[in-house]
């Protein structure tokens, strides 16, 4: 197994260590009207990564219904492989999210590093408590479309990668801001 939990307390560690200092007005500034705040990145991942949760919890329960499609492998293969590599964190090619993943509101209060924080040790508790269905090969659908199905392992890693992309998202804002104010 890999160690998912550890991943996510080191990015929330990087996220608190590098935005905690900021002020409000900082996290929610933005070099132009199609770039996401620092604050709005973070809670873009709050609300994808909760997308997850009802569909480990039915995984967990035993009644996870996939569709058809999930019954071939090479499908859940190249459906885990395409997301992976579309969250890549080196985020050379710019993407838009789902309207079902947009973030809710465009000005946070400091009380988003809290929410983070405590969302952050909700989704390793998720993951802790679904990781067991690995050894099954459990194949899971997208939150944002059920004949988008992968394996649960990369879920994990998908997760863990989008988080990664979005760090370095903030922190390009970060480096903006620092120069803005310079």
């Amino acid at each position: 197994m890999k160690d998912w939990a550890n991943q996510i307390d080191r990015l929330t560690g990087m996220f608190l260590n590098s935005f905690s200092p900021l002020s409000e007005d900082d996290l929610n500034w933005k070099p132009g009207p199609e770039t996401w705040s620092i604050a709005e990145n973070m809670e873009h991942l709050i609300i994808l990564n909760e997308s997850y949760f009802p569909g480990f919890e039915r995984l967990n329960r035993g009644n996870y219904d996939l569709p058809f499609i999930a019954r071939f492998g090479f499908v859940v293969k190249f459906f885990g492989n395409l997301i992976l590599k579309s969250v890549n964190p080196d985020r050379n090619k710019k993407m838009k999210t789902f309207p079902l993943w947009q973030p809710s509101k465009s000005n946070f209060s400091k009380e988003i590093l809290n929410r983070f924080e405590t969302h952050q040790n909700k989704l390793k508790e998720e993951i802790l408590s679904t990781e067991h269905h690995i050894k099954e090969n459990a194949v899971i659908s997208s939150p944002a479309n059920k004949n988008i199905v992968y394996k649960l392992e990369t879920a994990f890693e998908i997760l863990i990668s989008h988080e990664k992309r979005h760090y370095n998202q903030a922190n390009e804002i970060y480096q903006l801001l620092k120069e803005q104010k310079s």
